[in-house]
Parts: structure tokens; sequence; C-alpha cells
């Protein structure tokens, strides 16, 4: 091929290249102006299109009255109108999502004239959005009795529309929708105190380093969590009426708040306050006011059934608080023999070895299911304040038992559990937690599992290995 055939072959390369790159931006500008074409109609279609977090106010005026709801500087919504109160954020936010970018099903008339025969102005709703002076505002008419979708007209738009048949029930939320339910509010982690004084119950427990601790009518712990439980529902209790907004001297003893059944009282030193918390059940109600509010609410009484409970139903059961795969170390000591086994690496493996001379390899089965056994371990009663352990065996028990963990940071923690005398007559054992003022009684059956000699937990030796012929 000469020189005058390539240069040729060039030319018409570049030539079609040309073409392509021209195509190209054609198609480009055509789509480009097809999505702009697309986005205006879209717009268009919309009777009205603005930004729900630009909202500002919206107002519901209605026959029964008018329902508003402003939002502060800070984002918070409340309510203004027919009361003053917070509203509930996410049932505001619901609503002015409804409310911001309404399509209509269908357009009735583009412009539309005498509006009676559609029952306006049933309705009239306005969104005023911020930067602006004057409210979007749309006016709704009656149902359309053929698909229940609404007869609509934006003030400053000549159309009639149908508006979905779904806005109804936006349109006909009541204060008490918008309006927050949780007027008990505060923070649980600040409570250092609870006093409960409840129908049949009575106790207090105070926040220590390690938890929570009832200080009266004993000294025990609570079961995990039921404290901070009780908090969180007392926290976030629902007001499924409002009873009261003034708390009336009147209301309070026609509602039986004046000589509640149940009374809560928190103390939140940090916060320097204490809340007291009123709460009455009359017939199929329960009802509840506190320091601090004017707020008499009606509220679900399942809150009651666990104020009611005594504290014994609410103490913990578990003797000893570990994790039984985060152990490293137990040791049983029986009639002066102790046995213990260790957990170590043997070839990056974890294995339980005896502290024996010969550090026998430890049957790893049988030291987890006693370690299991201890970390399940449950009272069948209990002994508070106990005068002198000697009535108990405790003096010189019958078994000491250590069991050492360690977590995922390395903290150290020693379990150590005293086991004393058995009652034959229950069949159960007295417990001591080396850490706690008060006794557990366990079922006796727990003898039979101590381990009386190393040999109990050694491993069965290795079968040996038979040679091929």
């Amino acid at each position: 091929m000469d020189a005058e055939e390539v240069a040729v072959k060039f030319k018409a390369t570049l030539i079609l290249l040309g073409v392509f790159i021209v195509l190209l931006a054609a198609v480009l500008v055509f789509e480009s102006k097809g999505r702009k074409e697309s986005a205006a109609k879209e717009k268009e279609s919309l009777l009205v299109d603005v930004v729900p977090a630009d909202v500002r106010k919206v107002a519901l005026k209605r026959p029964d009255g008018q329902i508003v709801l402003e939002k502060d500087d800070k984002g918070v919504w409340r309510l203004t109108a027919p009361i003053e109160a917070m509203a509930d954020a996410s049932e505001a936010d619901g609503l002015v999502s409804s409310l911001a970018g309404l399509r209509p099903d269908r357009v009735v008339e583009k412009s539309a004239g005498d509006l009676r025969p559609y029952g306006f102005p049933r309705i009239e709703v306005s969104l005023w959005v911020k930067g602006k002076d004057a409210p979007v505002t749309v006016l709704i008419g009656m149902e359309n009795p053929l698909d229940k979708s609404v007869f609509a007209k934006r003030a400053d738009d000549p159309r009639l529309v149908l508006l979905p048949s779904t806005l109804t029930t936006t349109l006909e939320k009541k204060a008490f929708d918008l309006r927050d339910k949780t007027v008990f509010k505060f923070d649980p982690a600040e409570v250092k105190k609870v006093r409960v004084r409840a129908k049949e119950a009575a106790w207090e427990a105070a926040r220590e380093a390690e938890g929570w601790s009832f200080t009266s009518p004993f000294r025990a712990l609570p079961a995990k969590g039921k404290l901070d439980s009780l908090l969180d529902s007392l926290s976030n209790l629902r007001a499924t009426e409002f009873v009261s907004e003034t708390k009336a001297a009147a209301d309070v003893k026609k509602l039986g708040l004046e000589k509640p059944e149940d009374e809560v009282t928190l103390s939140l030193p940090a916060a320097g306050k204490e809340i007291v918390f009123a709460l009455h059940k009359d017939k199929d109600k329960s009802y509840a006011m506190a320091s601090g509010t004017n707020k008499i609410v009606a509220f679900d009484g399942a809150l009651l059934a666990d104020l009611e409970k005594k504290p014994d139903d609410l103490r913990e059961r578990k003797v000893a608080d570990f994790s039984s795969w985060e152990a490293d170390r137990v040791a049983v000591k029986v009639r002066g023999i102790t046995v213990t086994a260790v957990k170590a690496k043997v070839k990056d493996e974890d294995k339980w070895i005896l502290e024996t001379a010969a550090k026998d390899a430890a049957d790893a089965t049988k030291v987890e299911a006693f370690l299991r056994r201890l970390e399940g371990l449950e009272a069948t009663g209990f002994v508070d304040a106990p005068k002198g352990l000697a009535a108990y065996g405790l003096d010189t028990p019958a078994a000491e038992i250590s069991v050492r963990t360690k977590d995922f940071d390395n903290k150290v923690k020693e379990t150590v559990l005293l086991v004393g005398k058995e009652d034959a007559a229950k069949k159960e054992v007295f417990v001591k937690n080396a850490k706690l003022g008060y006794l557990f009684r366990i079922d006796a059956s727990l003898l039979a599992d101590l381990p009386k000699e190393p040999k109990d937990w050694r491993a069965a030796p290795e079968a040996p290995v038979e040679k091929k012929k």
C-alpha cells in the first residue's frame, strides 16, 4: 500500500469520526432536551411542589376548628392550635410530606368556574415555605362519590382537580394524632435512686458503680435489665388520652390520683431534680400524672403489672454472673483436696490442663459442663442478712469454687462460691457468693457434680494406634 492510499484511508476515517461525533452530540442534546421537557411536565402536573424540609408551618382549617403546626429554629415541630403542645415529630413530618407533593389523579376542569357544586371550601390547607411570605393554599371540596377521591383547587391555580382518596386520612387527622404522647420524658441513665410504693409491694433501689442494687426491704441484686426496663417504660409512657391539661384539683381527686394505688419516685441528682409519678387504675382505665407537668393522661395499664410485682419477683436468682466461654481457670476445693483446670494453648489450640505435677490433660467435656452448670445455677430461695455463717455450714465450707474469666479486653474477673451444709429435708444446700452479703438456697444436686479428686476431670488415655501389617 503506497502513501497515497494510506492518506485516503486516514481521511475517510477522520470523516467517519467527525460524523459520529456530530451524531453523538445531537443525541445528547436531544436526550437533555427530552429530560428537561419531561421534568417540566412532571413539575407542571403537580398541584403542590415544595421541598418538605422547607415547610415552616402548616395549617388545616376545617369546620370543627383549625390545627396549626409550626417548626422552630431547631427544627422541632410544635402544635400551636387548637392547643400549645409538643408535636410528634414523625407524625408532623408525615403530614408535611403528604401535602408538599400533591399530585392530582386527573384534571376535571382546566379553568374552574363556580366551585360551589363541588362542596368548596370544606377544608383549607396552607403551607408556609421558608423564604416566602405568602402560603401555598389548597382548597378541598367534597368527595367524588364514584371512587372517594376528593375535589381540590390550589388558590393560585385555575385547574380543578381530583386528589387520591388516600389523602382523606391525612386531612382528617386530629390534634391528638399529631401531638407528642410521651409527656413524662426523662433520661433513664440519669436516675440514681428508685422508690416504689405499689398496691401490694414497696421497695427501693440505688444505682451503684457495678449496677443496680435493692436497698429496701433487703440488700440484693435485681434481675439484670429489670429496673432499666421499668425506667424505660416510665420514660416512654404514651398517653392514650389527655384527660387534663391543667392538673386541676377536682380532676386529681376524681381520677383517684390524690391517693393513688401506685407511686414511683425517681432521683436524678445530676439534673438536680426528683420526679414523682402517681398512677391509678379506675375500672378499665389507668391514669398517670407526674411532678413537673400539668398533664393528666390515660395510658395502657400494662406498666402497672411490673410496678406491682413484689421485690422477690424482681431480684436476681442467678448465683454467679459470668460467661462460661470466657473462663480460663476453675478450681474446686473439697475436703482439703483442690482440683484445678486451666485453659492453655497447645499447638495453637485451646486445651484444658489439670494443675498436677504431670500436667495431665483434662476432659474438656466435663470441665465445660461443670462451668455451664455454675453459670446457670439459680436460687430456689434466699437467706437475707444472715447472722453468722456457722448456722449454714459456711464457716468451714464443704466446698469452695473459684472461676476466673477474661473478656475481650483481657479484663480479669474472679468469682468465688462457698458451698455450705445440706438441708436434707428440703434437698437444698446453702451457697454464698463471696461478693454478696446474702445466701442462696440451691438444689442439692450440685454436690454430686463437684469433682472430688483430679482423676474425676482427667482425660481418658488415648487408645494406642494399631500398626499396619
